[in-house]
């Protein structure tokens, strides 16, 4: 393992395990890590109703039929689940959400007014991955997608599919990651593709002309597609160097074809409409496991499990203490107390090394009601009202800055 491997700090940092009574590839999250993935997806959850997602829930099973018209079952059979028989009919662990999201919209009729429609869900799919490729979050059999699916008309969906990749920009920046580079994945010869030369030719156009107006580097990769078209891959690195698809965008004429999507044009006729497919950080697995090893644990302060630590001198301050995350708790900061009770005031300090902030309370501090803030980058703040401190500290965490803390202007 290498150094930052996210399988070794996940478990030494307590965000995540697994057992062997659970199974392979199918991990837990310690609190730690729970509200690491928490903060994740509340800010892809923010963001996506800035954009003018509608979000929705959709169940982990289908009926077998379902991921036969979807292609599903004929084209990406080896990744799934076997049916399970229940009550005469054939239910399986989905592999995808889009054939659930496609049945969501067609589930009333449509006009081309609600278009662009945008469905986005946090929900489970399930991969058949063989035991020798799992490991730790990156490569699991039960998995979180952060998915959308937007329902456009021809002429909108290149601006849909931009406006997904400013939103991965976005994200990227907001996590920290520096280094990503993009993939337009092609089929390749032998793959299990749909039979559709000509959607296949208007999907690559589209995706072409979305990176170049962007003015975006990208490689175009054979053999890298998805069974039922071309798509967009956003990719990044692990710390072992192997290359991986972190984010995602895809324009597919197949599935709304397969399940007979329209919706009623300005003209009164009925139209078949495009379906992007868009996912900011894909897997919340990978996308943690990604994090882990990029940052080392020492996550920006928007992700970090406790992003404040408040550190009282002595039992005389225990109460100021107190308060003060409390007070932090309320404005929604990750707070907690490390008192004399686990040490000295230096050994407190290293032991909260990875926490983006920690707050210094001796009898000075106590008296006036300031605080002595650190900065994990090492900086130390003058000491200030407690008050003033976690408004201004509570604002830059709901920036979703990757900067700790401002820096002053010359």
């Amino acid at each position: 393992m290498t150094m930052h491997d996210h399988r070794r700090l996940g478990r030494e940092l307590g965000l995540f395990d697994s057992d062997p009574l659970i199974g392979s590839g199918l991990p837990y999250w310690l609190p730690d890590g729970a509200a690491v993935r928490h903060a994740l997806e509340e800010y892809i959850r923010d963001q996506e109703r800035r954009a003018g997602y509608q979000h929705v829930y959709s169940p982990v099973l289908g009926k077998r039929e379902l991921y036969e018209i979807s292609g599903h079952w004929s084209h990406y059979r080896d990744n799934m689940y076997p049916p399970m028989d229940l009550g005469g009919e054939q239910v399986m662990l989905r592999p995808s959400l889009c054939p659930h999201h496609a049945l969501i919209y067609r589930s009333r009729a449509r006009s081309h007014r609600e278009l662009p429609l945008r469905i986005a869900e946090l929900g489970g799919m399930y991969r058949a991955e063989l035991s020798g490729v799992l490991g730790g979050l990156s490569r699991v059999r039960a998995i979180q997608l952060n998915d959308a699916h937007i329902f456009a008309p021809l002429d909108a969906a290149a601006g849909e599919a931009h406006a997904a990749l400013s939103m991965i920009s976005r994200a990227h920046a907001a996590m920290g990651i520096e280094r990503a580079w993009y993939r337009l994945s092609l089929p390749g010869p032998g793959g299990k593709y749909i039979a559709a030369p000509g959607d296949w030719r208007r999907s690559t156009a589209l995706l072409r002309e979305v990176l170049d107006e962007a003015g975006l580097p990208y490689e175009a990769v054979e053999g890298e597609a998805a069974f039922y078209g071309p798509k967009i891959d956003v990719q990044v690195a692990d710390a072992a160097g192997r290359e991986f698809t972190l984010s995602t965008v895809q324009i597919d004429f197949h599935q709304p074809e397969q399940f007979d999507l329209r919706y009623v044009g300005a003209d009164g006729a009925k139209h078949r409409p495009v379906m992007v497919h868009r996912s900011i950080v894909g897997s919340v697995e990978r996308a943690v496991a990604h994090l882990i090893e990029l940052h080392g644990g020492a996550f920006p302060a928007w992700l970090a499990p406790v992003q404040l630590v408040v550190l009282p001198v002595g039992d005389g301050e225990r109460a100021f203490a107190d308060a003060l995350v409390a007070r932090a708790v309320d404005l929604g900061v990750r707070a907690a107390v490390r008192g004399p009770e686990h040490g000295t005031l230096a050994a407190r300090v290293r032991d909260a090394r990875l926490a983006p902030y920690q707050a210094v309370i001796g009898p000075r501090e106590d008296a006036a009601g300031d605080v002595a803030p650190r900065l994990r980058d090492g900086r130390r703040l003058d000491p200030r009202p407690a008050a003033e401190f976690l408004a201004r500290l509570a604002g830059q965490i709901a920036a979703h800055s990757p900067e700790l803390w401002p820096v002053p202007a010359p």
